[in-house]
């Protein structure tokens, strides 16, 4: 039989109801219909296979033969829609999936993305908060953790590497020429605080800033060098949407600086596939956008 040739689906679950309860009457209530239109559909369906489904048995009714094949047969697979059913509705009830990002991060990169994801899988419920260096998936109440892996690793976290960090001067595209000659004031983020020095060192060559300033974040940073106020040592991650706007230059190019950044689970905690869904877009997000970058 064609899929095309099966009966109604509504005159199935009207029969196997009555064949599972034994009567008319209980199917009814249980279907919430009236005991005529309950009876119609079983003898539409009886009509439509042209086989005898039911008898009457007293004042009762009893299954014929292939009656009670087909009520098996339905009622297994009504069964297997409801564990289906079921299956699904846990999945719509999971915890939400909680990212943990370093600021900066979140706020120059992973923000202006998320709508993406957000298309893509709007049955996922997502939600971002920030945080930088170590944390407790238990105490913090997070799923996945982004972070530049510049901390100890705990042995029972699973960490899968991103992009490795490159930085460099950026600043304002009128500056360049102060830049060049030195006249320029060198603006660093506090959680970094070595991070001109760092990279003077490993660029001798590279005109020395009049005096620096420190901001609390990069993002202040990449705002101040954007408005002009100096030149930031920002990582590339920070960066890369303003120099592709045109809001910022980095004459003098990224250069890695040894650490990575990674997203981390823990590997004791339940996978679901709405977590793979995510780091799967994220690797695939991150490694397009830097590519295209380079």
């Amino acid at each position: 039989m064609k899929r095309s040739d099966i009966p109604c689906l509504d005159d199935l679950r009207a029969f196997e109801v009555v064949a599972r309860l034994g009567s008319v009457r209980a199917a009814a209530i249980e279907l919430n219909l009236t005991h005529g239109a309950v009876s119609r559909r079983v003898s539409k369906l009886s009509e439509h296979l042209d086989i005898r489904l039911l008898e009457v048995d007293g004042r009762g009714l009893r299954l014929t033969g292939e009656g009670s094949r087909l009520a098996q047969a339905t009622t297994d697979a009504l069964s297997l829609v409801s564990a289906a059913l079921e299956d699904i509705r846990k999945v719509d009830l999971s915890p939400p999936i909680v990212v943990s990002c370093e600021r900066s991060v979140a706020m120059r990169w992973l923000i202006p993305r998320l709508s993406e994801f957000q298309d893509h899988h709007p049955e996922i419920d997502f939600h971002l908060s920030v945080g930088g260096g170590g944390f407790d998936f238990a105490r913090d109440r997070i799923t996945l953790a982004i972070r530049r892996l510049d901390f100890a690793i705990d042995a029972n976290w699973q960490v899968e590497r991103l992009i490795e960090e490159e930085v460099g001067p950026v600043m304002y595209p009128a500056m360049t020429d102060r830049f060049a000659a030195g006249d320029y004031v060198a603006l660093a983020a506090k959680t970094r605080p070595d991070g001109w020095q760092k990279w003077s060192a490993a660029h001798p060559d590279a005109p020395k800033p009049r005096s620096t300033r420190f901001l609390d974040h990069h993002f202040l940073m990449v705002e101040a060098a954007a408005s002009g106020l100096g030149v930031a040592m920002c990582p590339k991650i920070i960066a890369i949407d303003d120099i592709r706007k045109g809001r910022l230059t980095a004459p003098l190019g990224f250069h890695p600086d040894g650490s990575y950044y990674g997203v981390i689970r823990s590997a004791l905690a339940k996978r679901t596939a709405g977590i793979d869904q995510f780091v799967s877009w994220l690797l695939a997000t991150i490694q397009e956008d830097f590519h295209a970058a380079s």
